[in-house]
C-alpha cells in the first residue's frame, strides 16, 4: 500500500481541499509546497487538528498544524478582529478548518475508491508538540504559505 500514498490521485484531493476550505474561510489563497514523507513525530505548527479516518478496508489520520502567528492571522481575517493566541476562538477554528477539509478530502476521495468515517478532530495545543501516526504507512506532509504565514497538511493512509 506505500507506492499508494504517493499516487498524485490520494494527494491532490488533499492539496485541493486545503485551498478550497482556506480561500473560503479566511479570504486568502494558500499556496502549497512540495508534498514530502514525514520524517519523525514532530508537527511544524503550534496548533494542530487531528482526524481519525476508518472504513472497512483503509484507516488513517489527517492532521493540519498552524503556527501560532498564521492562525491568528487566518482567524482575524474569518472573524474579523484577533484573536488571544490560544483562546477558546483559535482552537474551535482549527477545529472547524480540520472538519471541512477531511469532508472535502472524503467527498473527493469517495469516487477512488475510498469511503471513510471521520472522527471529531482532537487541537493539540503548544510549542514542540507531537504527532503520532499509524505506524503501518508512511505519513505524507503538505507545507502551504498564506499572507498570514505557513502551514502543514499531513496525512497517512492503509490499508486494514
Amino acid at each position: 500500500m506505500s507506492s499508494q500514498h504517493m499516487r498524485v490521485e490520494v494527494i491532490n484531493p488533499f492539496l485541493s481541499a486545503t485551498a478550497d476550505v482556506i480561500e473560503a474561510l479566511a479570504h486568502t489563497k494558500p499556496k502549497n509546497g512540495k508534498p514530502r514523507l514525514k520524517n519523525g513525530q514532530g508537527v511544524e505548527g503550534d496548533v494542530t487538528g487531528i482526524i481519525g479516518l476508518a472504513s472497512a478496508k483503509t484507516r488513517g489520520t489527517f492532521a493540519v498544524s498552524f503556527d501560532e502567528s498564521t492562525i491568528v492571522g487566518l482567524v482575524t481575517e474569518m472573524f474579523g478582529e484577533p484573536p488571544e493566541p490560544e483562546s477558546r476562538d483559535v482552537m474551535d477554528a482549527v477545529g472547524e478548518i480540520a472538519n471541512q477539509i477531511s469532508g472535502s478530502v472524503r467527498a473527493r476521495l469517495e469516487p477512488l475508491g475510498y469511503d471513510f468515517e471521520m472522527a471529531l478532530p482532537t487541537i493539540i495545543l503548544g510549542r514542540g508538540h507531537r504527532v503520532f501516526g499509524m505506524e503501518d504507512a508512511p505519513a505524507i506532509v503538505i507545507p502551504f504559505q498564506t499572507d498570514a504565514g505557513s502551514f502543514t497538511v499531513e496525512f497517512c493512509l492503509y490499508a486494514s
